[in-house]
């Protein structure tokens, strides 16, 4: 499937003549030679995380609720949602109450990720092909999140899939960010800030 065909859902979505969001047209430039990962926060009509993986060219994407921990006791909800552009991972502002997923969002955290996934003889698997198996570990290297993680898929009560994010092997205690509290990676800022210096839907 093409870059366009994955972003379809997303641009079906939003406007992009009212909301600042990127709209997936132009090429994005790469200094990474990792594949990224970001982490925002996005406070709308529920308060949540959104954790998203760079894989075959887009940002595969899931909503936490309660936010990626740094706990490995700890299992996180993450229900899938459209794939996101690359350059989705530098968006910061207030998306208009009036568009899909309208409120203040802020990246939170943000770095590279390293594939892990290892089938039973212990040969790497391609994290595209992990992840449509349904179980998918990688190695974060962020400003706030590092070390081992686990997506696994299952089915939650209604049959539809969802997934668990876990931080494997040892970890932190400090569980998941005061998401009203929490800075942004790139600018520093509380949701709040944003919020109030933006002028109504251009991200920074």
């Amino acid at each position: 499937m093409s870059e366009k065909d994955r972003l379809r859902t997303y641009r079906g979505k939003r406007n992009f003549d009212t909301t600042g969001e990127p709209s997936g047209d132009h090429a994005t430039e790469r200094d990474d030679d990792e594949p990224v990962f970001v982490v925002q926060i996005h406070d709308a009509s529920t308060m949540h995380f959104d954790f998203r993986l760079e894989v075959d060219g887009v940002l595969k994407s899931w909503s936490i609720p309660k936010g990626p921990s740094t706990d490995p006791h700890d299992k996180r909800l993450a229900i899938p949602t459209e794939d996101h552009p690359l350059e989705y991972r530098d968006f910061e502002g207030v998306i208009p109450h009036d568009e899909y997923g309208g409120g203040t969002v802020i990246v939170w955290d943000q770095g590279t990720y390293r594939p892990a996934s290892h089938d039973k003889r212990d040969r790497p698997v391609p994290f595209d092909e992990a992840l449509e198996n349904g179980h998918a570990t990688f190695d974060l290297h962020g400003e706030k999140l590092h070390g081992r993680y686990a997506l696994t898929r299952f089915k939650g009560h209604d049959e539809k899939p969802t997934w668990l994010l876990v931080r494997t092997g040892s970890g932190g205690s400090g569980g998941s960010p005061d998401p009203r509290r929490a800075r942004s990676a790139r600018s520093g800022r509380t949701l709040r800030q944003v919020a109030e210096e933006s002028d109504g839907g251009a991200g920074t």
